[in-house]
Parts: C-alpha cells; sequence; structure tokens
C-alpha cells in the first residue's frame, strides 16, 4: 500500500482510569476557572488571556509535581472535561491541570507545540522533561511556547 508520509492514528480516547473522588470537585473548580477566562472577552486574545493564567498560577508553586500527582490530576480533569457543555480539549485540560496543581503549590511544565504535514498544534504538560498521559506521537511537537 503507498505512504502518502502520514500515519493511522487511533480515534477516540483510550479509556480514563479511575479517579480519587475527593480530586474531582478541584479538578472541577480549575477547569470552570479556565472556561470562564477563555470565553470572557473577545475570541482574538483568548490565548493571551490563558497563557497569563498559566503564569499567574505557576508563580504560585513552589515545587515540581511528582508524576503521580499530575497523573490523578490529568486524568480528574479529563473526567470532569466529559461532563463539560463545551469544547474541552488539549488546550483548556492542560490549562485546567496547571492551575489544580497550582492549588496544591506544585508545578508542571506547559507546553504549546506545532507539527507539521498536516500541521496541527497541541497543548500538554510535562515534568521532568517528560509528557505526561500523552500518546508517543506529541514526540511529533515542536514546543512553541512553554511555561
Amino acid at each position: 500500500m503507498p505512504s502518502w508520509g502520514t500515519q493511522e492514528v487511533q480515534a477516540g480516547r483510550t479509556p480514563i482510569p479511575p479517579v480519587r473522588y475527593r480530586a474531582l470537585p478541584l479538578a472541577a473548580l480549575a477547569l470552570a476557572g479556565v472556561l470562564t477566562v477563555a470565553h470572557t472577552g473577545p475570541a482574538r486574545t483568548r490565548m493571551a488571556r490563558l497563557t497569563r493564567l498559566i503564569r499567574w498560577a505557576t508563580l504560585r508553586t513552589v515545587r515540581p509535581a511528582m508524576i503521580e500527582r499530575a497523573l490523578e490530576a490529568i486524568h480528574a480533569i479529563r473526567r470532569v472535561g466529559m461532563l463539560a457543555p463545551g469544547r474541552v480539549a488539549c488546550l483548556e485540560e492542560s490549562s485546567a491541570v496547571v492551575l489544580m496543581l497550582a492549588a496544591y503549590r506544585q508545578r508542571v511544565t506547559w507546553c504549546h507545540g506545532v507539527a507539521a504535514d498536516p500541521i496541527r498544534l497541541h497543548a500538554w504538560v510535562e515534568t521532568d522533561g517528560q509528557p505526561i498521559a500523552e500518546p508517543a506521537s506529541t514526540s511529533r511537537y515542536t514546543p512553541l511556547r512553554t511555561i
């Protein structure tokens, strides 16, 4: 079969692992904060508002997040995001993870990157330079902005 330089990717999401229920209220609050900031104001300044929010949250942290805590935050945000009435994709999820972990005074690195052919954008979080709860295809993205 001829190749056009693309790769098949599994459609849909992988199942979200179980999350402790006590993590869900904070995840809901973090996601609500991100969605409020994202949708309050002109659409053309949405990214600038979100990056200011992420920077503000990161300034309140004192130590790097442990991988287990970051995984718990990501899974909680994804579980809550399934119930949100609007768009909750990588940008909203990764921003909410940063906010949720900042409540514990822990930080991760927020990344926003691009991949070529076809051009795609993606946002994710890392700790110790490793993407957390991301598919291997995330390595194809070149980070354009990290916070």
